[in-house]
């Protein structure tokens, strides 16, 4: 059995291509977006913008953990009943599909005539990145989860996030629930920006750097990944 990227390669079964979202397939924010649209609607006050982007700042600066930064983004939904929810979410779905870059749409269509299922697997909740997804058509959202008590968000995620080598445990759950497992794996690539997701594209047979901060792009190099500055570039 061959070995790639440190990890096994059999010659038949399931080809899977996975995806972060957040500055990968989309060169913006998701959570970023959602909130503009809340704020637009007037279901959110306008400083809740500047709040979140200053926690952003914070988070790619080091300052930050990831879990600090999503239970903040997580008290937009505090209170709301899933049903209202809901309702917004088809609101927000056209906005967001105008948003999705056409170069995303080319490459997860390059990735489909190869038989590959393609997956987004992202630290931003579900519920904000559904509607990306389903203009995506991926096969599987893997995503953060909102708590949600007696029909209404709480306004707090549930834990662990869908984050570094949570990652890769959510792919592992998704593949055994498609009747394999990582080791029954074909093929198996994941694009991401981030050297937080370092596990999962530890774990793929192939790794694929988008736009990377700058410690993903010294790895990438030294191992011989392939690195874009652009989506349009991988695509």
């Amino acid at each position: 059995m061959k070995t790639v990227n440190g990890a096994a390669h059999s010659p038949a079964g399931l080809r899977v291509a996975l995806f972060d979202l957040d500055h990968t397939l989309l060169p913006f924010d998701s959570g970023m977006e959602w909130l503009r649209f809340l704020i637009g609607r007037g279901e959110l006050e306008a400083g809740f913008e500047q709040q979140y982007l200053a926690r952003c700042h914070e988070y790619v600066a080091g300052r930050l953990r990831a879990e600090a930064l999503h239970a903040f983004a997580a008290q937009a939904f505090a209170g709301r009943r899933t049903d209202a929810v809901e309702a917004l979410q088809r609101d927000f779905r056209a906005q967001a599909a105008a948003r999705v870059p056409a170069a995303a749409h080319r490459l997860l269509a390059r990735h489909r005539e190869r038989g590959e299922r393609c997956c987004i697997v992202t630290a931003t909740s579900e519920v904000v990145a559904r509607a990306f997804a389903d203009s995506l058509g991926v096969d599987a959202l893997l995503g953060s989860r909102l708590e949600v008590q007696d029909g209404r968000f709480s306004g707090r995620v549930v834990l662990p996030l869908c984050h570094g080598a949570e990652k890769v445990n959510r792919v592992g759950a998704w593949l055994a629930a498609l009747g394999g497992g990582w080791d029954a794996l074909a093929y198996s690539v994941f694009y991401s920006d981030s050297f937080s997701d370092l596990a999962l594209m530890q774990r793929t047979h192939e790794a694929v750097a988008i736009r990377p901060d700058e410690r993903l792009r010294a790895h990438a190099a030294a191992a011989g990944w392939r690195c874009f500055d652009s989506l349009e570039d991988a695509a």
